[in-house]
């Protein structure tokens, strides 16, 4: 531990990381092998491996933190703070509001600590510098050496995911970036009489050959910047996003090399922000042309709303199955249909109409297995296709399982897993693309 807030002229400030420039929240981490000045780090930082002139990703470390006792056994460092940063702010004698702030200790405790500890000793310097010598004697920590413990990715050589991934070798962390480049300079000889031509020439080849080499620097800088290593789990934060913004990741994937790494993302979260204030924004504003002014009635609102729409589909859903009761056969087809599809099936036969349509009624899915798991998109593609919640689920991830083994997922790949109606399988594939669960070989 280090009693930094005692050794700067701020107790109440910290240096900003040198990764992010963010403010430090403890703990954080402390490099034990470079400084002065002490090289800090925030954790997410540290756990990117972030690396700044001398300092290296495999350097030795200290955990800081102020989750320890100072003058009382019972205060830790980080209370000892809140305290004085109280005080300061209230007032001394103001205890209840000194209390609320802090929100650990009771009005009582407060006052009797600051009255012990920083009005009544007058050996209060003598005090810290004995505590702090006995608690370097106590725990002599020595810092902790860093041991990755991620497994890099080991594609299929030739595979979908290794071309990917620029035919990265995870025996030698290296990419196949242009690998012939040294072919042209394998029957080169710098003999002394050459003419000035052939000089010249040979000089432009070798030229040529390190801006080759520089290309294939760049190349790899960004993919370690970027942490692309593993493409996988680079796609699986893209879908934290909504669908909105993950066009646009796509889209400005390919300045990511102009701006940098923290500058990108920095980029994508602002506009996934302003993705969400715009839709909150709506939100208030459909509030407001419904005459809503406070959120105790925009929760009824929305409840109403809710049981509303599923009236209406009630309602359609009745319309539909009412056309069929006039036809007794196009009714013994129906029902026929609906107990199949009930007991697990998927019906071929189509259902007949007076009215000349040839698709049957949205699936009721009330009371069905598995409806519960299921998000309203997903429920609505159930009730188009006709497919029961347990089927679709089966499917789903049987698709997700073979997009994540290949890398990506073409159609004719889900329909050769899926073996149903193919125009069912099409929209099954095509929503689950749409909303990036899975992605196109």
């Amino acid at each position: 531990h280090e009693l930094y807030f005692w050794l700067t002229d701020d107790p109440f400030d910290k240096p900003p990381c040198r990764g992010c420039s963010s403010y430090l929240t403890e703990p954080y981490v402390k490099c034990a092998e470079c400084g002065p000045p002490p090289f800090l780090l925030c954790l997410q930082c540290f756990t990117r491996g972030f690396e700044y002139k001398k300092h290296q990703s495999d350097h030795t470390y200290e955990i800081m933190t102020s989750d320890f006792p100072v003058l009382d056994p019972n205060w830790t460092a980080q209370e000892e703070m809140s305290l004085l940063e109280a005080v300061m702010d209230c007032g001394f004698g103001n205890w209840q509001d000194v209390a609320n702030q802090m929100s650990t200790k009771s009005k009582e405790e407060c006052e009797k600590h600051y009255m012990k500890h920083f009005i009544n000793n007058p050996l209060f310097a003598s005090t810290l510098l004995n505590l702090k010598q006995a608690e370097e004697a106590q725990h002599n920590e020595t810092a902790i050496p860093f041991h990755p413990a991620d497994d890099p990715p080991r594609p299929t050589f030739d595979s979908l995911l290794s071309r990917d991934m620029a035919g990265y070798m995870p025996a030698r962390a290296d990419f196949e970036f242009d690998n012939y480049a040294e072919w042209d300079l394998r029957d080169i000889d710098f003999v002394e009489d050459d003419s000035d031509i052939l000089h010249a020439l040979k000089i432009a080849v070798v030229d040529i050959y390190h801006s080759r080499l520089k290309e294939r620097q760049r190349r790899k800088k960004i993919i370690r910047d970027h942490g692309l290593i593993n493409l996988r789990k680079f796609q699986i934060l893209e879908r934290r996003y909504p669908k909105e913004v993950q066009d646009l990741y796509e889209t400005m994937r390919r300045f990511a090399r102009i701006l940098g790494p923290v500058e990108h993302d920095k980029f994508i979260e602002s506009h996934a922000l302003e993705f969400e204030l715009r839709r909150e924004i709506k939100r208030l504003q459909e509030y407001r042309a419904a005459g809503i002014t406070n959120f105790c009635s925009a929760r009824t609102y929305d409840h109403l709303k809710k049981t509303r729409d599923e009236e209406r589909l009630k309602r359609t859903m009745l319309s539909e199955v009412l056309q069929y009761i006039q036809d007794s056969s196009a009714c013994q087809q129906w029902l026929s249909r609906q107990a199949d599809i009930d007991s697990g099936l998927s019906p071929t036969v189509p259902v007949p109409s007076n009215s000349g349509r040839r698709s049957a009624p949205p699936l009721n899915l009330t009371g069905l297995p598995g409806t519960e798991k299921l998000n309203e998109k997903e429920k609505e593609l159930c009730q188009m296709v006709r497919l029961v919640p347990g089927a679709y689920l089966e499917y789903k991830a049987a698709l997700v399982n073979e997009c994540n083994k290949q890398g990506g997922l073409r159609l004719a790949q889900a329909r050769a897993l899926i073996k149903i109606d193919v125009n069912k399988t099409r929209k099954i594939y095509d929503f689950l693309i749409r909303e990036g669960y899975i992605t196109k070989a």
